[in-house]
Order: structure tokens, then sequence, then C-alpha cells
């Protein structure tokens, strides 16, 4: 998250492709810095005490861009109850100025959520939709979500409140047919990598690549142990 003018803030949230892709695509040790972590306990997710987190560990995660710190994102790889959201929303942007804020929401969800009239059997997924603020005029990334669909938990609460307090928002959503973590579903996020909040946060595109391996990796390793 982020405040003070001209200030920018990005929100992806669990499932893990669109953590692993910040992480991948934005996030280094060098450029951001941690400045806090979120830790929940709920019926559906549960942390540990440590920091040092794989993308399917159940935390959110705020870090800070060195060079420019009015531009926050905060990292959540965990649910966030519904009796929870308030209480989120409220400590995330409770201490921050309105003005001059506006904020990405990343998020995925299952193309079965996906309403229309032809068999979500046919549709070339992952494929992202947009759901915006009557504030947000910038141009978006992948064609508007339509009607009637809706967005659900977390990603809606951050909208909704947006929409509230006026602040410019937009919600990516990627709907994909895959449960765990893949390559594809993550990278089906990089058209962002060219909007006006994004592109002068990407990385080089090697490094990019050597960390999308690794978190692969790690995500198969984790998994195993469960097999």
């Amino acid at each position: 998250m982020s405040c003070g003018p001209g200030s920018r803030a990005a929100v992806p949230r669990s499932p893990w492709s669109a953590p692993a892709f910040l992480s991948s695509f934005i996030l280094d040790s060098v450029c951001w810095e941690v400045v806090g972590v979120v830790k929940l306990w709920n019926e559906w997710c549960r942390t540990s005490s440590t920091t040092n987190v794989l993308p399917t560990d159940s935390f959110c995660l705020f870090y800070r861009l060195i060079s420019d710190p009015t531009v926050l994102l905060c990292q959540c790889s965990c649910y966030v109850a519904e009796d929870q959201q308030f209480q989120w929303l409220e400590k995330v942007f409770g201490s921050m100025q309105k003005k001059g804020l506006q904020v990405t929401i990343l998020s995925t969800c299952p193309v079965a959520d996906y309403k229309t009239q032809e068999s979500t059997l046919t549709l070339a997924s992952p494929f992202l939709k947009a759901l915006k603020t009557k504030e947000f005029q910038d141009q978006v990334c992948c064609p508007l979500l339509e009607q009637p669909n809706i967005v659900r938990d977390l990603p809606a609460a951050v909208l909704s409140y947006c929409q509230v307090w006026q602040i410019p928002a937009v919600l990516y959503q990627c709907y994909t047919d895959v449960i765990k973590l893949d390559t594809v579903t993550i990278e089906a996020f990089k058209p962002l990598l060219s909007s006006k909040l994004l592109k002068s946060l990407a990385k080089d595109a090697s490094e990019s690549t050597k960390v999308l391996k690794k978190f692969l990796t790690s995500s198969e390793t984790h998994n195993n142990i469960y097999i």
C-alpha cells in the first residue's frame, strides 16, 4: 500500500499465482524492503513464526520501494475471512492519506466461477479480466469483467473500500483451471507489466526467469511432502 501524492499500491491475493508473479517480475531484495507483516489465523489458514515464506505460506507481507517510499506492495498469500476483512482494511488503509492514492489488485480464481453463455470448457484459460472504480481513468490491460460476473473475498472488499473513498483502483482477476502454482498462470499477469503503474517497476527479464524457476521448484518440493 502507499500514501502521499502520486502514491501507488499493489495488492496481490492468494491463491499463489499473483504473489509469485510479483516476486518473479517486480520484487527483489535490492530495490524493495519489508516494512510489515500480517499473520492470520482462521479456519482456512494457519501461520507459523517464520518470515522466510514460500508462495504457499499464510502471510500478508508489506514491501516499500526504497527509491520511492510512496510505493508500497502488499503480497497476500493467505485467505482473509469475511469477518476479518473490515479490520484488515482499517489497519492497512486507516493510517494512509487518501489523496493521491492509487491501488492495483491482482487475484486468481477458478475458471468455473466465470459466468458466460458458452461452456467454460471451450475457454482458453488462463485469462485476465479487469474491474475498476469510477475514479480509475488509466487504460486497463485486458477486457473488463462482464455482467453478471462478480468478485469475492478480499479483492472485492478492497475494491469496494476504494469505491466508497473515491480512490482510483483496478482489480485484475486471472481465471485459471489449474489449482497449483504453474508457469502459465503466473505469466498470464505479464500484460500488466505494460501498465502505467507497474512498467517502471519491472525487473530485468533474465532475472525474472531465474526467480520464477526458483519459486516453481520450491512449490514442487513443498507439494511433494504431502503426496
